[in-house]
Formats: C-alpha cells, sequence, structure tokens
C-alpha cells in the first residue's frame, strides 16, 4: 500500500483525467471492439489467438479472484483513497487486474505479430500504462498488476509459440473442447461461491463457452471472408454487427435483476455473435 500512498500523493487533476482515458485502454467494451474489426475485416488468424489469449486468461484472473477474495485497496486500508472516476469500472474483487489482463492480453499479442520495433514497443508500453494507470487510480496494488501482467504475457507467448498447431484445422474440434471444458469448469467452481461474489466470474465463462463454440462452428462449417468490395462495405460491415452487440447488451440491461444465468447466457450470447453467427449471417448475404 505503501506505493499507492505514494502515487495518492501525485496525483493532479490533469493526471486523474490522463490516467482514467489511458485505463480505458483496457476497458472490456474497446477490446471487444478492436478483435471485432480485426476478425471481421482484416486479419482472422490474428484475432483467433488474441481471442483464444483474452478469454483463456480472463477465466484464469476471474478464478483467482473468487479464491483468494483479496478486496480493493480502499477497502484493505480505509485511510486509501481511490480517484472517484475509477470507482464505477472496479467491480469485484482486487486480485489479479482484469483491466491489465485484458490490456495485456491484446497489445501483448499483437506484439508479436508487429514487425518494427518502434511498433512492439508502443505496444508494450500501452498495456503497461493501463496497469500503471491501474495503480494510480487506487483499483489495483502492484501486485494485482503483475501477476496479472505475467500471467497474460505467459499465455500470449505459449498461445503464439504454438499457434500453427492450434490454428491447424485438424485440432479445430480439441482445441474448442478445452475451452469448453474450462468455461463449465469455472462456471461449476464460481457457483459454490455465491452470485453475489462470482458474477464477473460467471460473465468470464459463459464468453469463454461462446468462443468455442463459434471457433469450432465457424472453422468446421462457415469459414467466412475478411474481404470485401471496398472500404465502405467493410465501414457497414462492421457497424452492423457493433451495433447488434451492443443490443445484446441493452437487452439484458433491461432486466430487472441479473442472475447467474442471465449473465452467463449474456456473455455466451454477445461472444457468440461475434465469433460465429455474423460472420455466418453476413456470408449468406454475400452469397446471394
Amino acid at each position: 500500500m505503501a506505493f499507492l500512498h505514494l502515487l495518492e500523493s501525485c496525483r493532479t487533476p490533469l493526471l486523474n483525467v490522463l490516467m482514467q482515458f489511458i485505463t480505458y485502454f483496457g476497458q472490456d467494451i474497446l477490446i471487444l471492439a478492436i478483435i471485432c474489426t480485426l476478425y471481421w475485416c482484416i486479419n482472422k488468424e490474428l484475432a483467433y489467438l488474441i481471442g483464444l489469449n483474452y478469454f483463456i486468461a480472463g477465466l484464469c484472473v476471474q478464478t483467482l479472484k473468487i479464491t483468494f477474495q483479496i478486496p480493493r485497496p480502499w477497502i484493505l486500508d480505509p485511510d486509501f483513497t481511490p480517484v472517484k472516476s475509477a470507482l464505477s469500472g472496479a467491480t469485484g474483487f482486487s486480485f489479479p487486474s482484469g483491466h491489465t489482463q485484458g490490456a495485456t492480453s491484446l497489445y501483448g499479442t499483437l506484439s508479436f505479430q508487429v514487425k518494427k520495433r518502434t511498433f512492439k514497443i508502443l505496444l508494450w508500453i500501452l498495456f503497461l500504462l493501463v496497469g500503471f494507470s491501474r495503480m494510480y487510480l487506487g483499483a489495483h496494488t502492484p501486485k494485482d498488476v503483475l501477476v496479472s501482467m505475467g500471467l497474460s504475457l505467459v499465455i500470449a507467448f505459449l498461445l503464439w509459440r504454438f499457434k500453427e498447431i492450434l490454428l491447424s484445422p485438424k485440432h479445430t474440434k480439441g482445441t474448442a473442447l478445452f475451452v469448453a471444458f474450462v468455461s463449465l469448469l469455472v462456471f461449476a467452481y464460481a457457483q459454490t461461491k455465491g452470485s453475489d461474489l462470482a458474477l464477473d466470474a460467471i460473465k468470464a465463462s459463459g464468453a469463454g463457452l461462446g468462443f468455442a463454440l463459434g471457433w469450432y462452428l465457424e472453422r468446421s462449417y462457415i469459414n467466412f471472408e475478411t474481404k470485401e468490395v471496398d472500404i465502405g462495405h467493410q465501414i457497414v460491415k462492421l457497424g452492423i454487427g457493433l451495433i447488434a452487440a451492443l443490443l445484446i447488451k441493452l437487452l439484458f440491461s433491461l432486466l430487472p435483476e441479473m442472475t447467474i444465468w442471465a449473465a452467463f447466457i449474456e456473455y455466451f450470447l454477445l461472444v457468440l455473435w461475434v465469433i460465429a453467427a455474423f460472420p455466418y449471417l453476413r456470408k449468406r448475404v454475400k452469397n446471394k
């Protein structure tokens, strides 16, 4: 906590705004939008690797959260005050950091893909800044950030190292079954912790299962192409897909109460839409 108190003493209104802006680069909505853009319009294989990292690391992080159940820094130390703007995004337990995990999974995997050293450095700086912003805002301790970052980088490296095997058509079913098994395992474990404590883990397990099923369906039966006639068609395709995804979230937000099953189904349908349902519909439209 000494480091967080040091950062607290260095806060200024301008830095508060800047760090809140930086932390949005680890927000799940932005990360999913970037994955959608890559997946639907640019590089499907790269998006698959990022998705695998994002969802597997997310399942690991959420499992650690509900296992250790470490409170947020301002609960651990009543004398510590977080930046108010960060409170709405600081849900659930503190250890490890979910924002840091998301940012490291995305930008870390992208850093393996780019060739120029300048871009690699910029991507590493970006997820390091997200981790630092979580500490500056008072949402996480250094341990929360470093464990999350290290875990996500290890998973990213292993997936990149064995990407030829993972992306091989003959391993499609095995990869899908593995992600589905882990997702269901986390779902079952989360239910033993109670709905109030494990809602984020339930969401992660639903998203993981949606990714597993979508991975299998797309690679086995759909096989859509990212190319379009021109950039205008790409923009329209991306816009329609993202608006539909937002509508799914909006519909579930109208529920009077977010139960375990509602949270699970919401994220299952959301990711399944991204990975398989929308590509299938787009391919049908193009074929006609």
